[in-house]
């Protein structure tokens, strides 16, 4: 298979992962894959100029960009994206027949500590509390936490936190967003926790460090004013299951990593058995300027672009802010190459993308965190801060 296909291929795999987790209705896990679909479809361009796709690949990675503009919004959802044209073997999954090993994302994660930009207090609270203790056991008479939760606005980093720290230690890495858990249409969903529970248990008893990630927890765990005895009975499984890793977990490396946007909707029983509690904030400008180098790292920029003064001006935007500002301004370039009709001469290169680019992105954008919603975010953290 050629290298082209390769990422095709990938492409193809990411953004049916990604629709199958959109219909499911977990948005943290759908914008991850979708991301990584405009990713690879980019990496295709940008390696092969001449190829005859290309203006679909940046069709669709501006189409799959616009499906997570939806899905951060936080509202309805609307209607899902539909999948990929594919060769790949497989088909659409029916959400009546998903089961377990469809609810649980499997891929390995490979995040390194320096693609996580900034965070440095969440990074040692983590190291504290995972990595130090998988190296040195014996340093921790009186044990270590087994259960940590990332709390903050959307776009800033949790997710990455989560699979850094499982490259680390080489962890098994079984990432679930809780909303597929709670789907009306899973039905056993108490026997899920339980299997999630179980694996990782097994991982952890064979030897290997073992990290559960549950992205929206707060759709599993939350505070409901009126539950249904599914829902009372998926809570209480889930009180038992981090019971017995925390209390009776002894020596065994079995940790629970639960993410949310929303940490005001946590009851105070759950809240207390995660003993790590770390709020993830939008990055300040040092952090802003680190996602700039990074997402800017392979594109060809003119001379007129400053990092320095993007980085001024985005302030108040999200990590994932920010990569949609450098995959907006790069599709910009490709797109007004392809309408040219450049695209047509194999010699041609699209122009370097220019400060006059990124500020139109800017400008046509807001952060899509209130500072509203900051300040709820601040006034939670000095009420349950555990670092």
């Amino acid at each position: 298979m050629s290298a082209s296909h390769e990422l095709e291929t990938a492409a193809t795999n990411h953004a049916l992962e990604a629709v199958r987790l959109d219909k499911q209705g977990a948005r943290g896990m759908a914008i991850t894959m979708y991301q990584k679909a405009i990713e690879t479809l980019l990496t295709l361009v940008q390696l092969y100029p001449d190829y005859g796709l290309n203006k679909v690949y940046i069709q669709r990675a501006m189409a799959y960009q616009q499906r997570i503009r939806v899905l951060q919004g936080g509202g309805p959802i609307g209607p899902q994206m539909e999948e990929p044209p594919s060769t790949a073997a497989g088909g659409s999954v029916s959400a009546e027949k998903a089961s377990y090993d469809e609810l649980v994302l499997k891929e390995k994660p490979n995040v390194k500590w320096d693609e996580v930009v900034g965070l440095e207090q969440g990074k040692k609270a983590i190291k504290e509390a995972i990595v130090y203790p998988v190296q040195r056991p014996d340093l921790f008479p009186l044990g270590w936490p087994r259960g940590i939760l990332l709390f903050g606005p959307p776009g800033c980093g949790k997710t990455l936190l989560a699979a850094a720290v499982a490259t680390e230690i080489d962890a098994t890495f079984i990432s679930v967003d809780a909303a597929s858990i709670m789907s009306k249409w899973l039905g056993e969903a108490e026997q899920n926790v339980a299997r999630l529970f179980n694996s990782a248990r097994k991982s952890a008893n064979d030897g290997r460090p073992a990290i559960i990630f549950i992205d929206e927890l707060d759709s599993l765990i939350g505070m409901h004013s009126s539950e249904v005895g599914g829902e009372a009975r998926v809570r209480n499984q889930f009180l038992k299951e981090m019971d017995g890793v925390i209390d009776k977990g002894k020596n065994i490396h079995a940790y629970v990593i639960g993410a949310t946007n929303k940490p005001w909707d946590l009851d105070w029983p759950f809240i207390r058995r995660f003993q790590k509690r770390i709020l993830v904030p939008l990055p300040d400008h040092h952090a802003r300027l680190g996602v700039f180098k990074l997402y800017t790292s392979n594109l060809n920029l003119a001379s007129d672009v400053d990092l320095y003064e993007l980085a001024r001006l985005s302030e108040g935007f999200s990590g994932s802010d920010l990569r949609d500002v450098c995959q907006s301004a790069y599709l910009k370039v490709i797109g007004e190459f392809f309408e040219s009709g450049q695209a047509n001469n194999k010699s041609a290169k699209p122009r370097p993308l220019s400060r006059d680019h990124f500020k139109q992105i800017l400008e046509e954008r807001k952060p899509s965190v209130s500072p509203q919603m900051l300040e709820m975010y601040n006034r939670w953290f000095e009420a349950f801060k555990a670092l």
